[in-house]
C-alpha cells in the first residue's frame, strides 16, 4: 500500500490578503504545471484562431437575456427598467465591449508562468464589483460564473473538432485552458463572495485604472484597445462583425438536452462559418 502524501499546511488568512499564495494554491489543487504552461503557450495560435467567433457567440448569447443585455446601458444587473429595442450585436456600446472581450481573450495566450497574467485575471473579478473603474461596473456573480462555464464549452468543443490536432495535443489544451478559466472563476467568486471580511481590502484602497491596465502599465492589445476605443483598427479599416459559428459543430452529434436541442441548432445555423482560419492553421509536431 502506497504511503499518503504529507499533508500541506495552507495559511486561510494568505488565501485573502496575499494574491500569490491563493495562486500557487490554486495551481497545487488543480495541478496546474508546467505541462500546463507548454501547452497553452504552444497551442496560443488556435486559441486566438477562435477569438472572434468565441466573442460574436458571447455576445450574441448574452443579447438574449434581459437581465444580462440592459447592463450594456445601466453597467448593473441589480437595476430594473426596459432594455430598449435600440441595443443589438451592432450598437456602439456592444461593438465596445467586444473588443475588450477580444483583447482579453487573447491575454489568455500570453504566457501564464508571469504573475502578471494572474494578477490581471484577479483585477478582472475586481472590475465587476465596481471598484478600479472610473465608471463602475456591478455584474452580479451568477452572470459572471455561467458566462465563463459557456466560453469554456464553446471552446472545448471547437479544439476537440479541430481536424489535424492529435487528441494528446486537445486534450492537453483543453485541460490547461479549463483550469485557467478555472481560476477566474475563483477570481470573480473572490470579489463577489462574502466570506473572510476579517480580511479584505477596503474600497479606498483600491486604485482606479483605465480598462485594459494593470499597476499603471498597459497589459492588453494595442491595436484590440485602439479599435475599442476609436472603432477603427490600427490600419483605419472599420470593425468588421462576422456571423460566427463554434467550428466544425456539423461534425459532432449534438447531444439531447431536454428542450435546449431546437434552441442549440437555431443558434448554430444563425451563425454563419468564419473560421476556417481555425481549420487552417497549421499543425506542429504531433
Amino acid at each position: 500500500m502506497a504511503s499518503p502524501l504529507p499533508m500541506k499546511c495552507i495559511n486561510r488568512q494568505d488565501l485573502y490578503t496575499n494574491l500569490e499564495a491563493r495562486i500557487q494554491y490554486l495551481h497545487s489543487f488543480l495541478d496546474f504545471s508546467s505541462n500546463d504552461i507548454e501547452a497553452l503557450i504552444s497551442g496560443a495560435k488556435y486559441i486566438k484562431a477562435l477569438v472572434p467567433a468565441v466573442v460574436n457567440i458571447v455576445y450574441r448569447k448574452l443579447l438574449q437575456y434581459d437581465i444580462t443585455a440592459r447592463a450594456f446601458t445601466t453597467k448593473n444587473t441589480t437595476e430594473a427598467g426596459d432594455v430598449g429595442e435600440a441595443l443589438h450585436e451592432d450598437s456602439p456600446q456592444i461593438l465596445h465591449r467586444k473588443m475588450f472581450l477580444r483583447a482579453y481573450l487573447n491575454k489568455l495566450c500570453s504566457d501564464p508562468s508571469k504573475m502578471e497574467f494572474w494578477e490581471y485575471l484577479d483585477k478582472v473579478g475586481m472590475m465587476h464589483v465596481g471598484l478600479g473603474r472610473k465608471h463602475p461596473l456591478h455584474i452580479e456573480y451568477v452572470h459572471l460564473g455561467v458566462c465563463l462555464g459557456f466560453i469554456q464549452d464553446i471552446m472545448t468543443e471547437a479544439i476537440l473538432s479541430h481536424p489535424r490536432l492529435s487528441m494528446h495535443r486537445k486534450i492537453a489544451l483543453v485541460k490547461a485552458l479549463g483550469k485557467v478559466i478555472w481560476i477566474q472563476n475563483d477570481f470573480m467568486a473572490k470579489w463577489h463572495v462574502r466570506e473572510a471580511d476579517e480580511f479584505h481590502l477596503l474600497e479606498s484602497d483600491v486604485i482606479i485604472e483605465k480598462e485594459g491596465y494593470l499597476h499603471g502599465k498597459q497589459v492588453l492589445d494595442d491595436n484590440l484597445l485602439e479599435v475599442a476605443e476609436t472603432g477603427t483598427s490600427a490600419s483605419s479599416h472599420p470593425i468588421e462583425t462576422k456571423k460566427t459559428q463554434c467550428p466544425f459543430s456539423s461534425n459532432l452529434p449534438i447531444p439531447c438536452d431536454r428542450n435546449s436541442d431546437s434552441t442549440r441548432e437555431q443558434t448554430r445555423d444563425k451563425l454563419a462559418p468564419s473560421l476556417s482560419e481555425f481549420r487552417g492553421v497549421e499543425v506542429e509536431g504531433k
